[in-house]
């Protein structure tokens, strides 16, 4: 059975309004190299409540709804459908994506509203987040559940939206809208790259 899912958490806005706060001052940071009094001081006030970006200091638990928002890449690798096996309960992930996930920016198209066309679709929780065994390695969620840093190209670290595709890892220009086939043949679709992708930036890394 498939499982159609799309972006996680609740308040969409506040994600936005916080995700473009990071980005201007991540976007200041790269005009101001010079090391400047003034950039000085912009750069104390962003920093003196922690030294540490919310995603070290806190657990998933902890997080506003808005930090909780953001740390969702936007690599639409959540939004692809799977299949699981009745028997086993093993799952795989096809390169079909739900029919709301928009293929250029890998983000659902109607988020407000998604249960209204898609009713299964799963979102994730504080709470349920350790239990979902087929989150790719790379998700911000799962990342931090286990302990781990965000990789570079997460916006909240790149202070860019794009970073998360021009690295490779989202699902842009490698998946197909389960409207364009025929979902009774959807096991002809079964991928592994969705669980690869951060192994292959590791290695490159490496």
């Amino acid at each position: 059975m498939a499982a159609k899912l799309s972006d996680t958490g609740r308040e969409f806005s506040e994600y936005q309004e916080y995700t473009e706060g990071l980005i201007d001052f991540a976007a200041d940071n790269k005009r101001d190299a010079s090391g400047s009094r003034e950039f000085a001081g912009r750069c104390c006030k962003k920093r003196t409540m922690n030294d540490l970006p919310f995603w070290k200091s806190k657990t998933l638990a902890e997080m506003t709804v808005a930090e909780w928002e953001s740390l969702c890449d936007g690599c639409g690798l959540c939004c692809l459908n799977k299949i699981e096996e009745w028997d086993s309960g093993d799952i795989y992930f096809t390169s079909v994506s739900c029919k709301l996930l928009d293929g250029e920016s890998c983000r659902c198209s109607s988020y407000e509203n998604r249960w209204d066309f898609v009713p299964d679709c799963v979102q994730l929780t504080k709470e349920n987040v350790p239990d979902i065994a087929w989150l790719p390695p790379t998700c911000g969620y799962r990342l931090v559940n286990e302990g781990r840093d965000l990789y570079w190209w997460h916006p909240l670290v790149s202070g860019d939206p794009a970073t998360v595709h021009a690295a490779g890892i989202s699902a842009r220009g490698r998946a197909i809208n389960e409207n364009e086939i025929d979902l009774d043949d959807l096991e002809d679709y079964v991928v592994d790259w969705p669980l690869t992708v951060g192994e292959e930036k590791d290695d490159e890394d490496a």
